[in-house]
């Protein structure tokens, strides 16, 4: 099978929700590792560098919050994908789940059949953004595609996979006003739903993080970016 390729790692405190996940994706012919802590899932992660990492939110000790931001600090897991799992609202999950540097959110109940379709758009891009491989210069910025490379004054500054592939979409062409619906479907893929607030989310980060005032909010359209 095909997705004998990929390398999943699920990570829940819930023993039937690991097995109810695990039996689904070894049926599709995933590569599956499972861990019941934040910590154990670190240690797995070390030892695999799996493609996707599964991660509820609710856990004992070491919650999915904390587990996602040490994943993140880890130079070999830099092209892994996390996903994280629960059942509370949009309000703080998922936003608090982007804001850890989360790529992507279901949320439970879970059917298995959702499930899995999710899991193959999610691996889709992995494998194939839709944005074009190049270097661009514009302003202060040298932005890589290929290696998710961002340099401001010599600097290197490093961006989880959609807050860069976002900015990288902004800053192909500035100037242009990127609708939010062409943003999402570049960026997140046309099959995945994800909330309102997303992107917000994701500009409020770049723009905090890069320290640059030239991302341009159109209430109501979308958002540009503007060479000096």
């Amino acid at each position: 099978m095909e997705n004998q390729e990929y390398k999943i790692l699920l990570v829940d405190d819930e023993a039937d929700i690991l097995e109810f996940l695990g039996y689904n994706l070894r049926k599709e012919g995933y590569q599956v590792f499972k861990a019941k802590s934040g910590q154990k899932a670190i240690e797995l992660a070390k030892e695999n560098t799996p493609h996707l990492i599964m991660l509820d939110v609710m856990m004992p000790g070491m919650d999915g919050m904390q587990t996602c931001a040490e994943l993140k600090k880890i130079p070999s897991l830099s092209d892994t994908l996390i996903v994280f799992l629960t059942a509370r609202g949009e309000d703080y999950s998922q936003i608090a789940g982007f804001e850890a540097g989360a790529d992507d959110y279901i949320t439970k109940p879970i059917r298995p059949r959702v499930f899995l379709s999710r899991i193959q758009a999610i691996l889709r891009r992995h494998k194939q953004t839709g944005l074009t491989l190049g270097v661009i210069t514009v302003n202060e910025f040298t932005i890589e595609r290929e290696k998710y490379s961002i340099i401001k004054e010599g600097k290197v500054i490093n961006l989880p996979r959609k807050e860069f592939e976002l900015l990288y979409l902004l800053v192909s062409t500035p100037g242009k006003v990127f609708t939010r619906d062409e943003i999402l479907s570049t960026v997140w893929g046309d099959d995945v739903v994800v909330g309102d607030r997303t992107i917000d989310v994701h500009i409020r980060r770049i723009r905090e993080k890069l320290e640059t005032g030239n991302i341009h909010t159109l209430k109501g359209v979308g958002y540009k970016y503007e060479e000096k």
